[in-house]
């Protein structure tokens, strides 16, 4: 039996990842400062009576060398998630995800700890990898404003060629499109970087779009499936970025715990990342529209608002090899057969629909276009 300290604990994930530490003989202790916009009504079903609870910052140094105290590992899930929230609030971004991360690894390369495992993003991919006709791979592909602008929302090679959507290995080059990647990336590196250097074990976990019960509802900046799902639940039709025929990897929250907890067990893996992903891919529109039917909504067609995001991508879709050689993960659950768990879920919540609010805030601010 070890013990583990979860940072964010308190959160989406971290809820999830209690259940399965514990039900493998672990203890845990938990670390969150229960952020109002994730925990609006309230920081949710209280934490087993069995989890040490420090409520409190991750920058603040003396908690945080309380909660690392004795523990034989870390998982860092602390942080501010949303792409476009980041885009505005940037202080808020990279004070509580690097300056966070920076003060966690203060106190706990101090500490008697074998491994700190730390969540990532599929974001700090920015585009996926795409194939051209021939066969030949881009790494690099973007999409200019004016393009964007004009409607034309799909990558293009250097010569102007189309482009398909190929599986995106971890040794894909970043490509920071916005704010929260770029503090993701640096979160994933200060780990990595700082393990090495004294001594101890580190692995980074690029999770894919998360999905499953208890994700905040009302917080309107991430988690797809949880944004239609509030709108739906208010009597609105879930608001679509672009076109929809954006590509997206949806994993259920379950598999990602067992990740986690893979990764903190496995042997050879130190300094290692790994997608995380259910390695099947769905258009946005798609998911809107099975969430509606799912929820006896189909009335509510997903509204598409032909504009595009600042710092959103096109396509990212998961090549999921690396982790189910180096980790032996792979996904359980897919999104269809887990939607009725989901539903049940979410009809029992009450959701402020701040869809709306958002959009026009990131309007106002010139963000979308």
């Amino acid at each position: 039996m070890a013990v583990y300290l979860i940072t964010g604990g308190a959160g989406f994930i971290g809820r999830h990842l209690i259940r399965e530490l514990q039900g493998a003989g672990h203890e845990v202790r938990v670390l969150d400062s229960l952020v109002e916009q994730v925990h609006a009504a309230g920081p949710g079903a209280p934490l087993p009576a069995s989890v040490e609870f420090f409520r409190g910052d991750v920058r603040d140094h003396s908690l945080v060398g309380r909660a690392v105290r004795g523990v034989d590992g870390v998982f860092h899930l602390a942080a501010e998630v949303g792409v476009g929230q980041s885009m505005y609030e940037v202080s808020r971004y990279v004070g509580a995800n690097d300056l966070g991360t920076a003060v966690l690894l203060e106190a706990a390369l101090e500490a008697d700890l074998r491994r700190i495992v730390v969540a990532s993003s599929m974001s700090i991919y920015g585009e996926g990898l795409y194939r051209t006709g021939d066969g030949r791979f881009v790494e690099d592909a973007s999409r200019r404003p004016a393009d964007v602008q004009s409607g034309l929302w799909d990558p293009v090679g250097p010569e102007g060629e189309p482009l398909q959507p190929a599986p995106t290995p971890e040794s894909k080059r970043p490509d920071l499109a916005s704010v929260y990647a770029l503090t993701k990336y640096a979160q994933e590196r200060l780990v990595l970087m700082l393990a090495a250097a004294r001594g101890i074990e580190a692995v980074g976990l690029r999770l894919f779009n998360v999905f499953g019960p208890g994700q905040a509802l009302s917080n309107p900046y991430t988690g797809v499936l949880a944004i239609f799902a509030s709108r739906l639940l208010n009597g609105q039709p879930p608001l679509v970025y672009e076109d929809g025929r954006q590509l997206r990897d949806f994993v259920h929250v379950g598999d990602v715990a067992r990740a986690f907890r893979l990764a903190m067990e496995r042997p050879g893996v130190a300094g290692d990342v790994f997608n995380i992903a259910s390695g099947r891919n769905r258009t946005v529109v798609e998911i809107g529209e099975a969430l509606a039917r799912a929820m006896g909504r189909e009335d509510l067609e997903p509204r598409i608002l032909n504009q595009a995001r600042a710092g959103d991508i096109r396509h990212c879709v998961a090549d999921t090899g690396h982790a189910e050689r180096g980790l032996g993960f792979r996904a359980e659950r897919q999104l269809e057969d887990a939607l009725g768990e989901l539903v049940e879920a979410v009809s029992v919540q009450k959701a402020h629909d701040g869809v709306q609010e958002a959009h026009r805030e990131l309007q106002r601010r010139g963000l979308v276009v």
